[in-house]
């Protein structure tokens, strides 16, 4: 193999050599096919705006699998076929449509990724990781906490280059305003069914090694989610 077949080569050994990694992290994990969201229900906007807020203190209850789903579709689901440059629209903006934000989800068994379009979640890695998903040790036992971990290569995918796309300063600013407009959802969508919602930090080079992530990968935030205590 010539020098640059050997280098046309690399990204696609290193991206199977991921795959495979994560698959034997996952253990025996299987893949949550949610159902479809509910998108009727709930309170008003305007009354879930007046509800809005932060609860700390969250039960270990678990979420029933129908909550999970209309959850994750609130926060960054797909909600129509056809958006910007000819990608799915998702419930969240994000500059040029780039959807550089993953949601991983951190659940008592494991972690899991939200798969947007197929609207379900496949697993990453086996085992409760809830605590490096947590701050200062509160709500550990909290059975949802969402991490925001933004895929910066995306940017270089966009349909429209906007201004500054390609500046690392530049992306920061638009992966944080994509993060809180999801989070603003999440928040939203809590106050909506009675739930509770806390937007916070995390043990950010813990999540990433645990995670198994790309160097173009960033954890950013994590939400947790819960019936309030």
């Amino acid at each position: 193999m010539n020098r640059r077949k050997f280098l046309e080569a690399v990204p696609a050994t290193l991206l199977a050599a991921q795959a495979s990694g994560l698959a034997m992290a996952a253990g025996d994990l299987q893949p949550i096919v949610l159902p479809e969201p509910e998108t009727e229900g709930g309170t008003s906007v305007l009354a879930a705006l007046k509800a809005r807020r932060t609860i700390r203190s969250i039960k270990e209850d678990r979420l029933p699998v129908q909550v999970l789903s209309n959850l994750l579709w609130a926060a960054f689901g797909v909600n129509r076929g056809r958006g910007p440059f000819g990608q799915l629209g998702r419930t969240a903006a994000s500059a040029s449509n780039s959807q550089e934000i993953d949601l991983y989800v951190a659940l008592p068994e494991g972690v899991y990724l939200y798969d947007a379009p197929a609207h379900r979640l496949t697993p990453v890695v086996a085992g409760d990781l809830r605590q490096l998903a947590g701050n200062r040790g509160r709500g550990v036992k909290a059975p949802v906490r969402i991490i925001f971990v933004a895929d910066i290569a995306r940017f270089a995918k966009a349909g429209f280059q906007e201004p500054g796309l390609e500046d690392p300063e530049v992306q920061k600013s638009y992966y944080n305003v994509a993060t809180g407009l999801i989070a603003g959802n999440v928040y939203l969508f809590a106050a909506s069914q009675g739930l509770a919602a806390w937007f916070h930090n995390c043990d950010k080079p813990g999540l990433t090694n645990a995670l198994h992530l790309r160097p173009e990968q960033r954890v950013l935030y994590a939400q947790t989610v819960g019936y309030a205590a």
